[in-house]
């Protein structure tokens, strides 16, 4: 009973030496072996595989919900998960790590969040919602000849620098603030809904404007509609034809008021 103690005690003793020279050194990584296909250079990002809990493909931005952790060397871990199916590459899933990185959504810099980008394996500035890899602990480090082109969504290509990066790797989402201006985030949000894009400040505070006139204009017409008519019935109450003849006119204005007004809200929105 002692002895089993005894090398309890001096494989905990060993795990934190281990633990204690990793923090020395800055480099501290947990990695587990998965299955790949394809031969992964060391610091691409990698996803789980489609209906796979055990096989990492290249990340890409259309499989980034699947990010998974960061490929390394299995020596360079300080705790290593290995398995014996097919071929093995050893992935990162905590710690701090070298990550290939590009300039696609600007340079790199320290405490940037980084994802999947458009170039397979290589990550990117994250600048939406979207799920990332972790986060940089330093500046982006520029690779002698790493120019890279790729294909964006539209079709046009793009060249880019590609580089490294220091990452403490923990997968989660990341959420962009949203930017500081005049407009309330609520208005921005409804505003850009009803454009299909992001809206700038200057179409949003012109409809806003638009609007408050509308509605001012609309709830004075109601008002002197409901008091004329109502005068108009107490001096004499046999023009009621004549009232509602006035009330269906003052209603078509209304609402020819007010789909003049949303229609120009939306052409400022959309076109501006």
């Amino acid at each position: 009973m002692r002895s089993r103690f005894a090398m309890a005690a001096v494989f905990c003793s060993l795990f934190v030496s281990l633990f204690v020279v990793s923090l020395a050194h800055g480099v501290i990584s947990v990695s587990q072996s998965y299955t790949s296909e394809t031969t992964l250079p060391l610091g691409s990002l990698v996803s789980l595989k489609n209906n796979s809990a055990d096989e990492v493909v290249p990340s890409i931005s259309s499989n980034s919900e699947s990010l998974l952790g960061i490929v390394i060397s299995a020596d360079s871990s300080l705790l290593a998960l290995t398995n014996d199916k097919g071929k093995q590459v050893q992935v990162a899933t905590s710690g701090t790590v070298p990550v290939i990185v590009s300039d696609i959504n600007g340079t790199i810099k320290q405490n940037d969040h980084i994802t999947a980008s458009p170039i397979t394996g290589v990550g990117m500035k994250a600048s939406t919602n979207v799920r990332i890899i972790g986060i940089a602990q330093g500046d982006m480090v520029n690779s002698k000849d790493g120019k890279q082109e790729y294909t964006a969504k539209d079709g046009s290509k793009h060249t880019v620098q590609l580089g490294q990066v220091s990452a403490l790797v923990n997968v989660s989402y990341f959420f962009k603030e949203p930017d500081k201006t005049l407009v309330p985030a609520a208005v921005q949000n409804i505003a850009d809904s009803l454009a299909g894009r992001t809206v700038s400040t200057v179409p949003i505070l012109v409809s806003a404007a638009i609007f408050v006139v509308m509605i001012i204009v609309v709830l004075a017409i109601i008002y002197s509609m409901i008091k004329s008519s109502i005068i108009s019935v107490g001096r004499n109450p046999m023009s009621q034809s004549a009232i509602y003849r006035d009330l269906v006119q003052l209603s078509a204005l209304v609402l020819v008021i007010l789909t003049v007004g949303m229609v120009s809200i939306y052409l400022i929105l959309t076109k501006l």
